[in-house]
């Protein structure tokens, strides 16, 4: 058996400055630079707010509790995630924190034998679910960038007994995994979360064997979000928040080299309660999203239009021969 290769993080390309010349390049340097300070930030954000909910900081908020005349959406609602009775009592129960958008293992059609990676894979509910597939010759890997979510899920892989999985700490826009050693990469509500997506599939596309094959859960849009509800959202981190168009989302995976691309599952998201109208007119809401409460006005076309425009989905897609 020959040994695995870690591939480790990229290093990050330097900026040249050029003190002569007409002073443009230094204009796209600084911005560029402007650009990946931006990111730092909210990957730092979100590896801080998911270590708050790892370690039991942050408690996520709840719907039932917002009052009858808002609008509430959020991105752990009860009921995002497919999960039977039977798989939630098969698993520790401390692996399921709730984050997810589905169930992808469920669509994976995993395979005896296989290695399977989990993009995000938090406590680890998924890699537990896919290891009773793989079974005893196969191998599932979790990928988390938080190192008190590693902890976590591998205190609950002790506790289960799992064997055959494994977790690593690493960023899955760069994962600690070998070109063309793995048969599924799944991903539960995680790569909106990414501060470079086109990377995540680019890198995706590297690990898998030829043949291999992407099943993922995310949260899509049908449309773009009404302005007021883009602007409520900036530099807020979450899965709803940093959600893409359904094309823009599908069109990145193919781009980086995926072929049979199609949402196999999607369900529109619409939000819990009844609005009551302002005196104005408006429609008062509030947006939540992991530990986020944003508070809009919303026209009555932007309420319809934000009705239908946020859905679940499960994306699958292949590594061509």
């Amino acid at each position: 058996m020959t040994e695995e290769k870690v591939i480790p993080p990229e290093e990050k390309p330097r900026q040249s400055y050029s003190c002569c010349g007409s002073g443009s390049d230094e204009v796209k340097s600084t911005t560029s630079e402007q650009d990946m300070i931006q990111s730092e930030k909210i990957r730092s954000d979100i590896r801080k707010q998911y270590s708050e909910i790892a370690t039991g900081k942050m408690d996520l908020p709840s719907i039932s509790e917002q009052a009858d005349s808002q609008v509430a959406i959020q991105s752990n609602q009860e009921g995002y995630t497919d999960y039977s009775r039977e798989e939630l009592s098969s698993i520790p129960e401390e692996s399921n924190l709730g984050l997810g958008s589905g169930n992808p293992v469920k669509l994976a059609n995993i395979q005896p034998g296989e290695t399977v990676v989990d993009l995000g894979s938090g406590a680890g509910v998924d890699c537990f679910l896919a290891s009773r597939h793989v079974g005893k010759t196969g191998k599932v890997i979790g990928i988390d960038m938080t190192p008190p979510m590693i902890d976590k899920a591998r205190a609950n892989a002790r506790k289960g007994g799992y064997f055959n999985v494994e977790f690593r700490l690493g960023e899955i826009e760069h994962m600690p995994v070998a070109d063309n050693s793995v048969d599924l990469i799944v991903s539960n509500c995680v790569i909106n979360l990414s501060i470079d997506k086109a990377q995540v599939f680019k890198d995706a596309y590297r690990v898998l064997k030829p043949g291999g094959r992407l099943v993922i859960s995310d949260i899509i849009l049908n449309q773009e979000f009404p302005d007021v509800v883009k602007e409520a959202f900036t530099d807020v981190p979450g899965c709803v928040s940093r959600a893409w168009v359904k094309d823009e989302y599908l069109g990145v995976i193919k781009d980086a080299g995926f072929k049979q691309v199609e949402l196999v599952e999607s369900e529109i998201i619409t939000p819990r309660n009844q609005p009551k109208k302002t005196e104005s007119g408006a429609f008062k809401a509030k947006l939540v999203t992991y530990g986020k409460e944003v508070n809009v006005e919303l026209t009555p076309e932007e309420y319809e239009s934000l009705r239908t425009t946020i859905m679940k989905g499960h994306i699958r897609a292949y590594k061509p021969n």
